[in-house]
């Protein structure tokens, strides 16, 4: 999936992923999307939580050999 912006977090691990998701977000108009790219297993528990709390959204995920790729949309916030 093409997102507008790709944020790599590989090599860190909770909460950092979602830190570094939240702060991007933060410079993203609303609508845009991001895809978040992680080798930590939390993320997918993570990310899904942290986009209901928000009000961002979930779009999708997909796992490429030892890395998982999370998709998410801007909301309003």
């Amino acid at each position: 999936m093409k997102t507008d912006y790709v944020l790599d977090t590989v090599g860190k691990y909770c909460p950092v992923p979602v830190i570094d998701a939240a702060n991007k977000l933060k410079e993203m108009k609303k609508g845009e999307t991001l895809t978040v790219i992680s080798d930590d297993e939390e993320i997918r528990n993570d990310i899904r939580k942290w986009c209901e709390i928000t009000g961002n959204e979930f779009i999708d995920e997909f796992e490429n050999d030892s890395e998982i790729e999370l998709y998410i949309r801007r909301a309003d916030a």
